[in-house]
Order: C-alpha cells, then sequence, then structure tokens
C-alpha cells in the first residue's frame, strides 16, 4: 500500500525518444533544407508533446528562431477525436503572424536587409505598376523605374517604422539598416495585397462556379510564401536560423470560408505546400516541420502530389510494449498493473497519462485499496472513452457523414466508380427521410464494424492493390473522426488504439443489444446478402 501510494505521488513527465529527437534535431539544425519534414502519425502517440515539451525551446536558443503554428488553435486538453472545422481566415492570420514574427527577428539581427526583400519581390511579381501605385507616380514619367520608385515607397514609409523598438546597443548605421528593411517588408506587403485586390472578382468567380486555377491560388499564398524565401535567404548558420512547425496541418486542409477573400482552404492548402516544396528543389528552403494525425498525410498525400517521396516522412507509433514498460514499470505502475494496462489499453503514451491521472485521483480519494480496485479505474476510463471524450460522439458524426452520403448520391455528387457493382453501400435508400437515412447509415457503420471485428482489427489495404477498403463511405467517415488511422509503411488500416479498439467492439455490442426484432432482422439481412468482408485483407501473420 505504501509502495503505491510513493508511485501515486510521482509526477508525470515527457520521456526522452533520443531516435526521433535526434532525426527532427538533423533536420533543423541545417540553415536550409531541399525538403520539408513531414512528421505523422495516430492520435495519442505524443507527437505534439514531443516538440513541445522536448525540441522547441532548444529550437529558440543562440542562432536557431523557431515559429510554431498550432491551427487546432494550441489551448486546453488536446482532443481524441478530430478537430471542428475552423475559419480559413484566422488560420491564414495565425500562419502569417508567426513567420511575420521571424522576419522581425531577422530584420533586428540584421540577417534580412532591403535589398533582399526587393530581390525575392521582383523575382516573383510583377511590381512596377504597384510601385506606381503606392507612390502616386504618372506612368509616362522619366523616374518610374523600379529602383527608383522602390526607394521612394521605402523611404516614405521609414517614418513610419518605430525606431525605439529596433534600438538597443546598436550604432546610428545599424539601426538605419535595420529601419530600411523593415520599411521595405512594409513595401512589399502593401504590394501583394494590391495583387490580391486587383484579383479579388477573379476569386469571387472561382469561388462561385468552382473549379481550379494555379495562378489564384499562388496569389493567395504570395505573402507567407515571400516571406519564407526572405528567410530562406536570409538564413546562415551560426548566425540566424530559422525554421517553421506547423501542427494540425490537416485543420488547413478541411478550413471554410466565410467570405471572398481567398480560394477554397484545400486549395489554400495545396498551393502552400506546392511553393514550399519547389522553393526546397530549387533553392533551398528554411527547415519546414508538418506534424498531423490525420491518416491522409500518411499515404495519399504523397498521390495527389505525384511522388512518393516529395516529403521527408517521418511516421511514429509511440512506443512498443516493452519500451512502454520499461519506462512505465515501477516509477508510474506496478508490475500487476502493467499486465491489466497491456492487455486491456496497450502502450498509447496518452491512454499512460490520462489513466496515471486518474489513478491518483483514486489515491487521494482513497478508493484504491487493491489490485481489484485499478481494475476498477481502468474501467471506469474505458467508459469515459467510450461514452464521453472518444467513441460515442465520433460514431455519431460518423453517422451525420453516412448521411450526407446518401443526400449527395440522391444529388448525383457521387461518381458511378464509387458505387461499385456488389458494394454494401450501392444502393442506399431512396427517401430522403431523415430517421430512413439514419437507419441505413447505422446498419452500414455496424456492418462495417462487424467486418472490421471479424478481421481482427487490422487489415493490410494495399495487400491486392484494389484498395476497396478506402472507397468505402463508414471506412471513410472513421478515418475522418479520427477512430482509425491508415498507417504508410507497413500498410495497415487499424484503430489508433488497443483501447480504442475494445471500445469498438463495445459499441458493436450496445448496439446489438439495443435492437428490435425488426431491426436485428434488417442487420443480419445485410451481413448475408450484402455485407463486407475484409478478411482477405488481414494483417500478415506475427504482427502485433
Amino acid at each position: 500500500m505504501a509502495t503505491m501510494a510513493r508511485s501515486a505521488a510521482k509526477p508525470w513527465r515527457i520521456i526522452p525518444r533520443p531516435l526521433l529527437e535526434t532525426i527532427l534535431n538533423n533536420h533543423a539544425y541545417h540553415p536550409v533544407v531541399p525538403q520539408p519534414l513531414l512528421l505523422h502519425g495516430p492520435r495519442g502517440v505524443g507527437k505534439t508533446s514531443l516538440i513541445r515539451h522536448r525540441l522547441l525551446n532548444d529550437w529558440n536558443k543562440g542562432p536557431h528562431v523557431a515559429g510554431y503554428v498550432d491551427f487546432s488553435g494550441g489551448g486546453g486538453a488536446i482532443p481524441w477525436a478530430a478537430s471542428q472545422p475552423r475559419d480559413l481566415r484566422e488560420l491564414r492570420d495565425a500562419l502569417e503572424g508567426e513567420i511575420e514574427s521571424m522576419v522581425d527577428r531577422g530584420v533586428r539581427l540584421g540577417a534580412i536587409g532591403a535589398r533582399g526583400v526587393l530581390s525575392v519581390l521582383n523575382r516573383r511579381l510583377g511590381i512596377l505598376s504597384a510601385l506606381r501605385r503606392l507612390t502616386n507616380t504618372d506612368p509616362s514619367s522619366k523616374s518610374s523605374s523600379i529602383t527608383s520608385l522602390w526607394n521612394k515607397a521605402v523611404i516614405a514609409r521609414m517614418r513610419l517604422v518605430d525606431i525605439e523598438e529596433l534600438e538597443g546597443g546598436h550604432s546610428k548605421e545599424e539601426v538605419a539598416y535595420m529601419k530600411e528593411a523593415a520599411a521595405a517588408l512594409r513595401v512589399a506587403k502593401e504590394v501583394v495585397e494590391l495583387h490580391q485586390e486587383w484579383r479579388k472578382e477573379a476569386v469571387r468567380e472561382l469561388n462561385r462556379k468552382g473549379g481550379f486555377s494555379r495562378s489564384l491560388a499562388h496569389s493567395v499564398t504570395d505573402w507567407p510564401c515571400l516571406l519564407l524565401e526572405i528567410l530562406s535567404g536570409a538564413a546562415e548558420s551560426d548566425l540566424f536560423q530559422p525554421k517553421l512547425v506547423i501542427n494540425n496541418i490537416d485543420i488547413l486542409r478541411k478550413a471554410f470560408l466565410t467570405d471572398d477573400s481567398s480560394v477554397s482552404a484545400a486549395m489554400y492548402h495545396d498551393s502552400f505546400l506546392w511553393r514550399v516544396i519547389a522553393l526546397g528543389v530549387n533553392e533551398r528552403c528554411l527547415p519546414v516541420f508538418l506534424v498531423t494525425s490525420d491518416s491522409y498525410y500518411s499515404y495519399q498525400v504523397f498521390i495527389d502530389f505525384g511522388f512518393p517521396d516529395i516529403f521527408l516522412s517521418r511516421e511514429t507509433y509511440g512506443w512498443t510494449r516493452q519500451e512502454a514498460k520499461l519506462h512505465m514499470v515501477p516509477d508510474f505502475f506496478s508490475e500487476s498493473e502493467w499486465k491489466v494496462i497491456d492487455e486491456v489499453l496497450g502502450p498509447s503514451p496518452r491512454h499512460l497519462s490520462e489513466l496515471y491521472s486518474l489513478k491518483q485521483n483514486a489515491h487521494d480519494q482513497g478508493i484504491m485499496q487493491d489490485s481489484s480496485s485499478f481494475e476498477d479505474v481502468v474501467d471506469a476510463y474505458l467508459a469515459y472513452l467510450q461514452q464521453v471524450s472518444v467513441v460515442n460522439p465520433a460514431m455519431e458524426s460518423a453517422l451525420v457523414m453516412l448521411q450526407k452520403f446518401v443526400c449527395d448520391v440522391h444529388d448525383g455528387k457521387i461518381p458511378e466508380n464509387r458505387l461499385p457493382f456488389g458494394s454494401p453501400w450501392r444502393h442506399p435508400p431512396r427517401s430522403s427521410d431523415p430517421a430512413v437515412c439514419m437507419e441505413w447509415a447505422k446498419l452500414q457503420l455496424m456492418d462495417f464494424v462487424q467486418s472490421f471485428v471479424n478481421a481482427e482489427f487490422g487489415v493490410n489495404y494495399l495487400a491486392d492493390f484494389s484498395l476497396e477498403i478506402l472507397e468505402d463511405p463508414s471506412a471513410v467517415a472513421m478515418l475522418e473522426v479520427g477512430l482509425l488511422y491508415k498507417q504508410r509503411d507497413p500498410s495497415f488500416f487499424r484503430p489508433i488504439t488497443r483501447g480504442v479498439q475494445r471500445c469498438l467492439a463495445r459499441w458493436l455490442v450496445h448496439e446489438r443489444m439495443q435492437m428490435n426484432l425488426g431491426d436485428y432482422t434488417a442487420f443480419l439481412w445485410q451481413r448475408i446478402v450484402r455485407g463486407r468482408s475484409y478478411r482477405h485483407l488481414m494483417k500478415e501473420l506475427g504482427y502485433k
């Protein structure tokens, strides 16, 4: 009992991950690199904790400057399920604001000058007309060269730069150099905003009609990509080494528009990544880290961008059983407690952290007396995962997505190849009645979970090169809500943790127990006549 009390009093800590930290540090400590690095893996394996608590402080020491943007908002507890869509304008402001703060640091260090800003701006945009507009210069004037107009615009805006903020142990010449660079960045931003203003109507028309326009997409991402190019050009070893970390990049791809100030979120996302990739390939780019738990980035993103090695891919699954036991026993859990955890929840770091917190609360309240009391704590945690925080809310969202799939079929938005002959989802209800659609959606979801149980919760989606499971709307919905994860290597499709896997089985049993005779007959008919079977895609023998 005393041993258990001492264990419960030990504070939780972020445990080092030497191999992964070495890989990320090796990428971060280069001034410029040829590719962005994509860090991805299931939810709960410790990606955000590793970046924020183990690496980010060191990446802001000495010559290193690390910008960190978390599109989830970054406040409060990290959700298990996929985050709610956010306004694209807010995400753009967060991204541009963070990059601007990095540029400001470069200006104060003297690494960024007005000449470098003009060089990048003139190379990427046609700026003569914009400079004439900014300086109110007649196009017929003899002094309307780019250099003269640029100098005129910069001098006019140098008065607006706050010298007080730039001073501090610098000579007058250094302050003047920094002031000129800051004024040049103001002019560059105004030029970019003018170009966006000229394309405003075209962007509005594109949003109304749909489609794709590379030039319009690039016009919206001009400012952040221009700043990244300026930072990359100014990067120098042991003097100024900027790097950028974008956490939850998937939220940017799924954001929504509230006005016509931008192209769609997916187009903005693709344009930004394309330009970062192009900068790295053509001229070298500052280290960019893209962190995500969305399995789109484990496989499909490489298909969409056309090359299997277009990103440096680092996929992490957290600890193995042996690693987790080494870190957890006996500091946080006893040997007997670990056996229960290993069987029920698996080695997910977030599961272990949340369970340890619950165990501490149980100790403080004098609830835990023996091993059976710990099993009650684990059972309470499982109930919390299923009913409150993870599974049930996510399954409700998945049902809504399947209902939307029915509406899309009725509206002709689903292509014929997504409804192949013999597929269980080929014949959605003809009625648009929400109750009927909900019944069909629940049958589809139960059929999918039952087939997943029969396949022992793991299929190899590349086993027969058909990718059939990725066309299943139930599989897509469960991926979208964050209950399943599609690994890149090995190519397995599975629940994000063993605890969630157990909760999915409980959900299926609960739904079957709630069925009346008519619903149960419909479920049996679905399973026998149109039921899914993914056993031929089961995980290879010996994989745990």
